[in-house]
Parts: structure tokens; sequence; C-alpha cells
């Protein structure tokens, strides 16, 4: 499964990055406006630095504005992939940028079995599946993520899963036990995979124990 890191905080971004195991990064309005700089200068310090996919969104509400929009935040970097949101415009637009612009899209939004199918029908490189904020309204999110891998599975769509928005262990271990293409995740989540209590205390006994060797 790929990690990409969901934030827009370029420095919070670069640190994950740095361990390797970050294969992209999504980022959405609410992120670039906390950033507080210019749109463009943080799309392409981003892409800069992070050879995977970085999805960044459109605001465009009408199938020909996506499509405007989408190719002019595409000219940014080559490594852009950009949002489209689950709407009867937003697939209008799926097939003309993935198949006429050759431009990559990730459909966002998305909070139904059947809302996934349309965004994979459509042909939409990637199916951003939100798990916390089908949560936050006692909605089985996990249920969710499972029908949409059996969707793509049961019809041999190439859409890839993206399980997004995580934000406990839980949801990265559901995301893995589904076979989820992608999660994305906080940076905090990330570096939270890679503690667990039996290894401080291992390591810091060893430590100790290293300290009584003689030298």
């Amino acid at each position: 499964m790929k990690i990409f890191i969901d934030s827009a905080d370029v420095e919070t971004i670069r640190k994950a990055n740095e361990t390797g195991l970050v294969d992209g990064v999504t980022t959405n309005p609410s992120f670039i406006a906390k950033s507080g700089r210019k749109f463009t200068e943080v799309v392409r310090e981003i892409c800069s630095f992070v050879k995977g996919p970085v999805s960044v969104e459109v605001m465009a509400e009408t199938c020909e504005g996506m499509v405007d929009e989408a190719q002019k935040v595409a000219e940014l970097a080559p490594n852009i992939v950009v949002k489209i949101p689950m709407t009867v415009e937003g697939m209008k637009a799926i097939p003309v940028l993935e198949q006429e612009k050759k431009i990559h899209t990730n459909v966002t939004m998305v909070f139904s079995s059947t809302q996934c199918f349309l965004a994979m029908k459509a042909g939409a490189c990637l199916v951003s599946v939100v798990l916390s904020r089908l949560d936050a309204i006692a909605s089985e999110s996990i249920i969710l993520l499972e029908d949409a891998v059996t969707i793509k599975n049961n019809y041999g769509f190439t859409s890839q899963v993206l399980a997004a928005s995580l934000k406990t262990q839980n949801h990265v271990l559901a995301s893995l036990r589904l076979g989820a293409d992608i999660a994305t995740m906080p940076d905090t989540l990330f570096f939270q995979l890679f503690k667990h209590p039996l290894t401080d205390a291992g390591l810091a006994a060893f430590m100790q124990d290293w300290g009584k060797v003689p030298k």
C-alpha cells in the first residue's frame, strides 16, 4: 500500500519524505489556505522534492471550468494529479481529462459505494474514500472501503482505491487488510506507525545493559 501525506505544509511533508517511505502527497483548499502562502508557490515547492503524485484540487463547478482549470494546474509540475469533485459535472470532466488531455485525476468527496462505482466507471485514476468524515457522523467507513475494493475487483476497473483522511492506526490496519491501493494521512499519524511501547522499552533496556559492558 502506498502512503501519501495529507498536507500542504512544506516542512512537514519534507520531514516525512526524508524517510524514503512516502509515495506522494494529497492537498486540499483548506490546507493551502492554512499555509498562508500563494497557491502556485506551495504546489511548485512540494512537487520539486516529492517524486510521486501530488493531488491538487480544482474549484470550478462546471465540466468546462474544471477542464480549463485542471490544464492550468497540471502545467505547474509533471507529477500533479488533479482532484475532481464527485458531482455530475465532475464525472463529465473525468474522461475528457484522462483520455483527451492525458491528465490524471483523483475523485474526491466520495462517501457512498455507488459514488465509488461511478468514479471508477468514469475512468478516474484515483478514487478517494474519505474515512474520517464518515466516522464523524457514525457511518461505518470501513464498510465503504471494503465495497470500493470489491467493486474494483469485480469489474476490473483500473482506478486505484485511495483510503483518504486516515486519523488512526486502526484506519491504517483496515486499509491494509482490505487491500486499499493508497492511504493518505497527516504526518502525525505517519510517524505514529513507527512507534510501539515495547520497542521503546526494549531499546531502553538494551542501552542500559550496554552501559554495563566493559569497554
